[in-house]
């Protein structure tokens, strides 16, 4: 069965790839995520605030005593003497990229216009063949207009895509008012791709403390289904190619994906859950699927249950909603039957 597929211009052998995540922060992971069978891998996140923050750190404490007497000046380097900056993550690039054969495509969460440029230059440098854009930011400011949210995103698209050559696919959040024509302007920015969606973290409230704290929760395969809907809209619309990420856990998430219109499927939670190894039995489960059904290969199958394809497109709009209310029966006591 033939399982390849094409993303960002990288041929792949299938259509699993691992989201960012900490299964990319070692060469050994990453070389397990290859023989399980990862056609590509995204990296990790580089964020700009935590290599900001370090600079800052290793600033104050080297200088914290030059002021104390004169041999001070000579205890330590320079600044300049120091890995500062994306070192870390560039040379984990690197190193990726010599050790396997598949693709490897950096993710890059910037804060500043000018950290956005000079992060994706020296992550296309280091060898990246891809780039992740990552705009991980939740809008509080009351007075912020969507129009202006919406012109940022795509200021730091326009400017990333006119100094790299390599091809860039942009994180989206579910959350701006009109995902479709942002999708659109966004295409128009310069992306090549779109993942749908970045999974924001919600805190929780520690009510012994008082404190607001970080939660992890992996995602289920319930949380598939915003990003599938409106991948089959999205798909043929565009000239784009689109990925599947949040809710990825099965072989039926992955057929369901690429039948949407995805040309990848991207998945973390379950192979942190399970095992980087859970890819080749969910790419073995495809296959016999697909067999089982008499295709010929997957790209077969894709896009056939997109909007445009399938024979009542108004499920993926208001309809649905509709049918899903009605579909509730009470008895005249109002105990729910369904």
């Amino acid at each position: 069965m033939d399982l390849g597929t094409t993303y960002l211009g990288l041929k792949l052998k299938n259509p699993i790839v691992p989201s960012a995540s900490p299964l990319s922060r070692s060469l050994d992971s990453i070389r397990r995520l290859e023989d399980a069978g990862a056609a590509a891998v995204v990296m990790y996140s580089l964020f700009e605030e935590q290599v900001a923050l370090e600079s800052y750190q290793l600033d104050h404490y080297l200088s914290y005593f030059t002021e104390a007497f004169a041999e001070a000046l000579t205890w330590y380097p320079t600044m300049a003497d120091y890995q500062l900056g994306p070192e870390i993550y560039l040379n984990a690039i690197r190193q990726a990229k010599e050790a396997v054969g598949i693709p490897i495509i950096g993710s890059l969460n910037g804060v500043s216009l000018g950290g956005w440029i000079d992060y994706a230059r020296e992550i296309q440098q280091a060898g990246a063949d891809a780039l992740e854009l990552n705009p991980y930011r939740v809008h509080t400011d009351p007075a912020e207009e969507p129009a202006r949210v919406e012109e940022g995103l795509l200021e730091v698209v326009r400017a990333v895509c006119a100094h790299v050559t390599i091809p860039v696919a942009v994180k989206l959040s579910p959350y701006y008012s009109a995902l479709a024509h942002l999708a659109k302007r966004l295409v128009q920015a310069g992306a090549n791709g779109l993942v749908l969606f970045n999974r924001f973290y919600q805190p929780d409230l520690d009510l012994e403390e008082l404190e607001v704290v970080p939660n992890l929760v992996l995602s289920t395969s319930q949380e598939l289904r915003l990003p599938l809907r409106w991948v089959a809209i999205l798909y043929g619309r565009l000239p784009v190619d689109l990925a599947i990420t949040t809710g990825v856990h099965t072989y039926e998430d992955v057929l369901k994906g690429m039948m949407a219109g995805a040309r990848v499927t991207m998945m973390a939670s379950e192979l942190l859950a399970n095992g980087v190894y859970r890819i080749s039995d969910i790419l073995r489960d495809v296959a016999r699927w697909l067999e089982e059904h008499e295709y010929q290969s997957l790209m077969q199958a894709r896009g056939s249950m997109s909007q445009q394809n399938v024979a009542e497109p108004a499920a993926f709009e208001r309809a649905n909603y509709m049918k899903v209310l009605q579909s509730w029966k009470f008895d005249p006591t109002g105990v729910l039957l369904r």
